[in-house]
């Protein structure tokens, strides 16, 4: 009995050709280890491919508990106002620069009318403030 043979002819010999020139123009321009690590693609571990999903997994599972152990010692709001963290304002923070500034304006329009209405040295001599020999519009 013979054996049958096998016809090994490629359907299309044309495009296998193609195909096979395609494979080795991808693999030539395909990205070094480096660059899959750093996209992420590839983990940068030494650990053994059966252990990387459960160190992976434990690498999360850490973060997550020290995210949980932060915000549990998170200071509360009333704290970071009193200590000048946080503006004390309710207004959106799209605004709260303007109304610092009007804040900053509305002090320096203060200063001033207090400063324009303040008494004369004499006056605060007459009242017992100054001494009679310190006038602080003096020169010295």
């Amino acid at each position: 009995m013979t054996e049958p043979t096998v016809d090994e002819t490629p359907i299309s010999p044309t495009r296998s050709l193609e195909r096979r020139d395609s494979l080795e123009k991808h693999l030539q321009h395909r990205p070094d280890v480096q660059d899959l690590k750093n996209r992420h693609i590839l983990l940068d571990t030494n650990t053994a491919p059966a252990l990387q999903a459960k160190a992976l997994e434990l690498e999360r599972q850490r973060a997550t508990d020290n995210l949980k152990k932060g915000l549990e010692h998170r200071p509360e709001r009333e704290e970071l106002v009193e200590r000048n963290i946080l503006p004390d304002s309710n207004a959106a923070p799209a605004l709260q620069g303007h109304q610092r500034e009007l804040e900053k304006n509305m002090r320096a329009d203060s200063l001033e009318k207090g400063l324009q209405h303040r008494p004369n040295p004499e006056d605060l001599v007459k009242k017992g403030i100054l001494e009679a020999d310190e006038n602080p519009l003096k020169e010295s």
